[in-house]
């Protein structure tokens, strides 16, 4: 059979099963065209971001309690958060007869340039790009990053446009009871705001895709419970700390909070060009994420940390930086990242990159530990 007939029987086959609002395989949008006979091309994405490296240092990332994850392993990181997006997603995608394997893409990529030490790394990243004078740090633009230039030995990993637009739009800190997609966003779209991010200014992207949508969405249901529970194990919580509201209507268990927001936007989306909650589940979804945000984020054995991380970070970023310009080829940074880019690369990267944006990289690229080892190594 000629090849191209077999990919587009295969591709036919599949999109014939899909809801009129999910996203085409035969549509999908890449730089440069590949082709596999058995699998379509969000599963090619699927698979890239699966067997990078960066999917693999999820694993030693903290989701948001870090003190405690060299003590209590069932703790969520960052490795566990992606999966549970990617399952919670994937359930609401399947009801909605949705594209699985964009839902799948997205959601395994969507934190790859996460810090490490969660969002209080991505903080303080994020001051010691405004004391340079450089484009701050967000990770869903970092990740955009590694996907497009730094993976790979830095040829990037060639995703389509739906998988590379929904990881950078799949912030799920806002609150939104209903999202539809931007069905008309173009590449500029995505180069203007991470330029405007990166300047600091207000800015609000929305995904191209109902998968993407559902990604979003689902990135605060896997986190809202699950943060919730881990803060109990440690005695940060307890279960009747909860309001009881919030009880009353999602749950007071990670599962039943799962299941009462996947359950009610199932109900609510099911045949819509959009994703969206009741308003009263709505309501006590922000009620939590809200309760979460002044007793766990704010707590103040937490906050007491970062104040110890933060001096490390400046610390690093600050040696690594006179390494780089000083050329100092025995440093970690050109051994264990700028050499990595592969062949003849490292010295392409450098002339690319200001010295500060290749240090970012290096910070943000590592895991919890490995930074600990490295600050502690240069302390001695």
């Amino acid at each position: 059979m000629d090849e191209n007939k077999f990919k587009k029987e295969i591709l036919d086959f599949e999109d014939n099963y899909l809801s009129p609002y999910a996203a085409r395989n035969k549509d999908a949008q890449r730089k440069h065209p590949t082709f596999h006979p058995f699998r379509g091309p969000y599963a090619r994405d699927r698979d890239h971001i699966l067997y990078s490296g960066s999917f693999r240092r999820y694993v030693g990332k903290t989701q948001v309690i870090y003190f405690a994850a060299s003590f209590d392993e069932q703790l969520s990181n960052r490795s566990i958060h992606t999966l549970q997006v990617s399952q919670i997603a994937r359930s609401i995608g399947k009801a909605l007869k949705l594209n699985l394997e964009l839902i799948e893409a997205i959601a395994l990529g969507h934190d790859l340039g996460h810090t490490p030490f969660g969002h209080d790394g991505e903080e303080i990243l994020q001051d010691i790009c405004r004391k340079r004078k450089i484009d701050l740090f967000f990770h869903n633009v970092h990740s955009l990053r590694i996907v497009d230039k730094l993976a790979n030995a830095c040829r990037g990993m060639n995703l389509t446009f739906a998988v590379r637009d929904g990881i950078l739009s799949h912030d799920g800190e806002i609150n939104e009871r209903c999202l539809s997609p931007y069905r008309d966003k173009q590449e500029a779209d995505l180069l203007s705001y991470c330029q405007k991010k990166g300047k600091g200014e207000k800015v609000y992207t929305i995904p191209s895709t109902l998968e993407g949508c559902v990604v979003r969405m689902s990135d605060a249901i896997a986190y809202v419970g699950q943060d919730f529970e881990d803060a109990i194990r440690i005695n940060i919580l307890r279960k009747e700390d909860l309001p009881e509201k919030i009880k009353k209507d999602l749950g007071e268990r990670n599962t039943d909070i799962i299941n009462a927001l996947v359950t009610d936007i199932i109900v609510n989306s099911h045949n819509q060009d959009q994703i969206s909650y009741s308003p009263e589940i709505a309501q006590r979804l922000f009620e939590l994420k809200e309760f979460n945000a002044e007793r766990i984020y704010k707590n103040p054995r937490l906050k007491a940390k970062k104040t110890r991380f933060k001096a490390a970070f400046e610390y690093l970023f600050c040696l690594f930086l006179e390494d780089i310009k000083r050329k100092n080829e025995d440093s970690l940074i050109f051994r264990e990242w700028i050499f990595n880019r592969g062949e003849n690369k490292g010295a392409q990267y450098l002339k690319e990159n200001l010295p500060e944006q290749v240090v970012i990289d290096y910070i943000a690229s590592m895991t919890d530990r490995y930074f600990y080892n490295t600050f502690r190594r240069y302390q001695k």
